[in-house]
C-alpha cells in the first residue's frame, strides 16, 4: 500500500530544511459582509493528544508497520512529555491514547508507563483512552474485528486506571461509521477522534472529504454529516490535526511541500527549523483563534503528537504562547471538548463553519493566496484566489453531503469522499472553476446558504 506513497517521516528525512519568512495573516475588511456568528457554542479550545505505543503503526493486534519504538516510549519519555505540557499550560489537561501493545506489554518499563498514566489521571484529570490500528484500523481490519478490538481495548484502559474509570472518547485516526455508532450505543462513548481532515497520499490511509470541525457522522459514511434522524449517529466526530488550509489542499507532498503542515511538529519545526516552524504553528493557530473565532463563535485547534517524536520543548513553547496571546483559551481533554460541543448541538442542522486564510509564507502556504472555506450539513465549499493580483475566486472544492454514499467494503487505503469537485485535484474533473461554471443546481444550493457569493459567479 505504501510503494508509491511517502510517510511523514520519510519526507522529513529526505526533505531539505527549508526556511522561509512567515508573516502573520492580516485579514483586512470583510468583503463578504459576514455578520456575527450564530453558534451557541463559544470560546477558544485546544485539545492535545499524546500517543503511547510499542511500534510505529500497529495496524492490527498482530501486525505492525514501520519500526519498533519501545525505547522512545519509556517512563522517562512519558514524564518529559507531561512536564512539557505542564510548563506550557499549568492548569491544562490532556488526552493520552494508548495502543494495544502498550496496554498488554509485560516488560517492566511498560508496566511503569501504565502506572504513570493512571497517576496522571488521578493527579491532573488527564484523559486516558485507547487508540486502535495506529490511526488506520478500517484500512486493515473488518468492521467486526474493530468492534471487538475497541471493546477489549477500552476495557483494558478502564482496568489500568481503576476506580470505575471510563474514557469519554476514543482516539482512532480513522474510524468507520458503524463502529462510531457502536461506540455510542454499546460503549456509551459519544466522542470519537474519527477523521484526519484532508489526509491524502501520506502514511497508510487516505480520508479527504469531510469537514474539519465537529459533526455527527452519517451511517452511510464517517465523513458525511448525518442528514437527519434516519442516518444520525450520536457520536461527535473530531479531526486529528489542525492544518494550514493552503498546504492541505495538496495531495501528499506535491511540489515538495508537506500537505499536513500546521500545528504538528514533524511538519513544522522538524522540517522548517525552530524559528520558521514555530511561527507556522502560531499562524495556523491564529486562523482559528482570530478570524475563525470571530466568524464561528468558537475556535478549536487540535493535534496528536506521538511521545516517540519528542519535540517536548516545542509543545511547551506553543502552549505557553497560546496562553499569552489568547488567555481565555481552554486546554482540555478530547472527550470533554466533544461533549461540550454536543451539549450545544443536538444534530447537524446548525452547522455553519467558515474559515479565511491568507498564506503564511511558509513553504506550501503561498503568501499571495487566500483560501475561504464554508462547511455545513449539506456541503463543503472552498474558494481560492490570488489576493495580491485581485484575481477572481475559483472553486477548488465542492463536496455534496446530500448524495448517497457508502464506505469501502474491502480492505483498502482509499476512504475518501469525493464527488463534484475535490481540493486535491487528483481527478480529471477537479479543475478549479468559477462558481458560475458549476451546474445550475449546485449554484442554487450554494447561493441558498450564501447569497453573498453570487457576485463572484
Amino acid at each position: 500500500m505504501m510503494d508509491q506513497r511517502w510517510s511523514r517521516r520519510k519526507f522529513l528525512n529526505r526533505a531539505a530544511g527549508t526556511a522561509g519568512a512567515i508573516a502573520a495573516a492580516s485579514w483586512g475588511g470583510d468583503a463578504f459582509g459576514w455578520g456575527a456568528p450564530v453558534s451557541p457554542f463559544l470560546g477558544r479550545y485546544v485539545t492535545h493528544i499524546s500517543v503511547v505505543r510499542v511500534n510505529q503503526v500497529e495496524v492490527t493486534p498482530h501486525r505492525n508497520l514501520g519500526q519498533g519504538e519501545a525505547p522512545l516510549n519509556s517512563p522517562k519519555h512519558i514524564r518529559a512529555r507531561r512536564e512539557a505540557f505542564g510548563r506550557g499550560c499549568p492548569d491544562g489537561r490532556m488526552t493520552w491514547a494508548v495502543s494495544w501493545l502498550a496496554l498488554i506489554d509485560q516488560r517492566k518499563e511498560y508496566q511503569e508507563v501504565r502506572k504513570l498514566l493512571a497517576g496522571y489521571h488521578d493527579k491532573y484529570g488527564d484523559e486516558i483512552t485507547f487508540i486502535p490500528g495506529g490511526y488506520f484500523a478500517p484500512m486493515y481490519n473488518t468492521c467486526e474485528q474493530i468492534k471487538v478490538w475497541n471493546h477489549e481495548g477500552l476495557a483494558k484502559v478502564s482496568q489500568m486506571v481503576g476506580g470505575g474509570y471510563r474514557p469519554q472518547c476514543l482516539v482512532a485516526g480513522f474510524m468507520d461509521a458503524e463502529n462510531q455508532r457502536d461506540l455510542a450505543k454499546e460503549e456509551g462513548i459519544h466522542v470519537c477522534q474519527g477523521e484526519i481532515w484532508s489526509q491524502y497520499g501520506i502514511d497508510y490511509g487516505d480520508g479527504d472529504g469531510g469537514i474539519s470541525y465537529p459533526y455527527y457522522p452519517s451511517r452511510q459514511d464517517y465523513l458525511k454529516p448525518a442528514q437527519g434522524p434516519a442516518d444520525f449517529i450520536d457520536c461527535v466526530c473530531l479531526d486529528g490535526w489542525t492544518c494550514d488550509f493552503l498546504a492541505a489542499r495538496r495531495p501528499g507532498f506535491q511540489g515538495g511541500f508537506n500537505s499536513r503542515m500546521g500545528v504538528g511538529p514533524i511538519e513544522t519545526v522538524g522540517d522548517l527549523g525552530e524559528k520558521v516552524g514555530r511561527m507556522e504553528m502560531m499562524a495556523t493557530t491564529a486562523i482559528h483563534f482570530d478570524r475563525g473565532h470571530a466568524l464561528n463563535g468558537f475556535g478549536w485547534v487540535t493535534g496528536i503528537w506521538e511521545v516517540s517524536i519528542g519535540h517536548d520543548e516545542d509543545l511547551a513553547w506553543w502552549l505557553q504562547s497560546i496562553q499569552e496571546r489568547w488567555p481565555d483559551t481552554q486546554v482540555i481533554p478530547e472527550g470533554e471538548f466533544g461533549l461540550k460541543w454536543r451539549a450545544h448541538y443536538p444534530n447537524n442542522d446548525g452547522l455553519n463553519y467558515r474559515f479565511v486564510e491568507k498564506g503564511t509564507g511558509a513553504p506550501g502556504s503561498e503568501k499571495d493566496l487566500e483560501i475561504r472555506w464554508y462547511m455545513n450539513q449539506e456541503f463543503r465549499l472552498a474558494l481560492l484566489r490570488n489576493w495580491v493580483k485581485d484575481s477572481p475566486y475559483m472553486a477548488i472544492d465542492f463536496t455534496r453531503y446530500d448524495l448517497p454514499v457508502h464506505e469501502p467494503q474491502d480492505l483498502q487505503r482509499d476512504w475518501n469522499l469525493m464527488n463534484v469537485l475535490n481540493q486535491k485535484g487528483t481527478r480529471p474533473q477537479d479543475k478549479p472553476k468559477r462558481l458560475g461554471q458549476l451546474p445550475e443546481g449546485d449554484q442554487r444550493r450554494i447561493y441558498a446558504r450564501y447569497p453573498e457569493l453570487k457576485k463572484w459567479a
